[in-house]
């Protein structure tokens, strides 16, 4: 007899405020859904109540912010502190989470917004899944358009010209965003797998 398995629901929590940070959510989406995930794609400077019930539905929820002045753009920060409702009552707990940001500096404090995300992860008792790749362009023999271009760990980090639109988003940090969703859908696959198995025992 064969096991229906369960499709994973990857939730996209991101705010954009030119643009930018969306086409990356973007390729989130497109990775997590190649990698056979049902996607919620949520702004969350528009969310609804329906958007809630679909981030408490969510079997991983993928975070995504500018970085604005060293830190994650206000708009994110105001949608994290109204999920202290949730983190008071358990409701994320042990489900999936990464995040990825983007901004215009190669660096550009960027480490500081995804640790915010990481933290917020961590309080509400969520999983963080890193980017599961090794860093690109350090090298002689490494190129521009390596994946993880910009050699982060914790989450995928884009650079963007401040001054350009949205075509001009590196279309290595758009692969790079694409992995990052197909890795959590991944490993969102997995903890439904374990689960499962644990509840037959």
């Amino acid at each position: 007899m064969t096991e229906t398995v369960k499709r994973p629901l990857v939730a996209v929590a991101y705010h954009s405020g030119y643009g930018h940070t969306a086409v990356l959510a973007e390729g989130v989406r497109r990775g997590a859904e190649k990698a056979g995930a049902e996607v919620a794609f949520i702004p969350v400077d528009a969310i609804t109540d329906a958007d809630w019930q679909r981030l408490d539905e969510a079997d991983a929820i993928i975070f995504g912010a500018p970085t604005y002045m060293g830190g994650a753009s206000a708009a994110f920060h105001a949608f994290a502190e109204a999920t202290s409702g949730r983190y008071l009552r358990n409701a994320w707990a042990d489900k999936i989470a990464a995040g990825f940001t983007n901004s215009a500096s190669k660096s550009g404090d960027k480490l500081y917004s995804l640790n915010f995300m990481a933290a917020l992860a961590a309080q509400h008792h969520m999983i963080w899944v890193g980017l599961g790749l090794p860093p690109g362009w350090n090298a002689l023999t490494a190129a521009e358009d390596d994946l993880n271009r910009l050699g982060f760990w914790i989450g995928a980090a884009a650079s963007t010209p401040q001054d350009g639109g949205i075509d001009t988003v590196h279309a290595a940090d758009i692969a790079t965003a694409e992995h990052l969703g197909a890795r959590v859908t991944r490993q969102a696959e997995i903890s439904i797998a374990g689960k499962n198995a644990l509840a037959r025992r």
